[in-house]
């Protein structure tokens, strides 16, 4: 895998592997990352890897906040385990009518 060097790995909780999983939907920049937002750019990566999880979703969050994801406040981490919850229930019964 080559290495990239991309904006997006200055950002809090962002590694090379996450910016690449990132550009591949389509956000190169923290603009492009902010004006998605959370939820969206989440369920966009689901898309591409089944394996996101919480702590990716944390990641991006405080990304967006400019923040370590352990500082996300405990408030928004009990919405970012709802969303998730909801996402992975939702994705469960579409799978299941198939």
């Amino acid at each position: 895998m080559k290495k990239i060097t991309s904006e997006l790995t200055k950002l809090p909780n962002i590694g090379e592997t996450l910016a690449e999983k990132l550009t591949l939907i389509g956000i190169n920049s923290k603009e492009e990352l902010q004006s998605a937002g959370t939820e969206n750019t989440f369920i966009r990566l689901k898309a591409i890897d089944s394996e996101a999880c919480l702590s990716m979703l944390c990641a991006i969050d405080g990304a967006i906040q400019g923040i370590r994801w352990h500082q996300l406040n405990a408030t928004r981490k009990v919405e970012l385990k709802e969303f998730l919850r909801m996402l992975n229930l939702s994705q469960q019964k579409s799978t299941k009518s198939q």
